[in-house]
């Protein structure tokens, strides 16, 4: 299963989907949201959407020294937060900045393409989509 922004144009910029991804993991508010809605310039240039794409090769995972970000074989990662030292490499080496941070924790927030954000989304932004193809991010 694979996180896809299926039309970004459709996005008003509600966070609807941020709110959803921090409560799942018990938290309210967009503390802990691992997708990202910014605006590109205003209401009349809509917003942005930034989504982890699972990539085949994640630039993250390479750049941890610890090897705290697990390969997914289906692409992207998963965060073994006990290995994690708190360092940023990984935050810096996504080009996508899909990488976000938790400033309690110190710990990278990582996407786990669960899809409760595409749920929550009125306007259809987003979709979780079986068997997407992959996607390989080079620096």
């Amino acid at each position: 299963m694979k996180l896809k922004v299926i039309d970004a144009q459709r996005c008003v910029g509600c966070q609807l989907c941020m709110f959803a991804c921090s409560r799942r993991s018990g938290v309210a508010g967009l503390s802990n949201s691992c997708i990202g809605v910014k605006s590109a310039g205003g209401m009349s240039k809509g917003f942005t959407v930034i989504v982890c794409r699972s990539c085949k090769n994640p630039p993250c995972a390479r750049a941890c020294p610890v090897d705290a970000l697990e390969m997914r074989p289906e692409g992207g990662v998963r965060l073994k937060a006990e290995k994690c030292i708190g360092c940023g490499a990984c935050r810096n080496a996504c080009i996508l900045k899909a990488v976000f941070w938790n400033n309690e924790t110190q710990k990278p927030l990582i996407c786990v393409q669960c899809g409760i954000c595409a749920k929550y989304c009125p306007h259809g932004v987003l979709e979780l989509r079986k068997g997407a193809e992959k996607e390989e991010v080079r620096p």
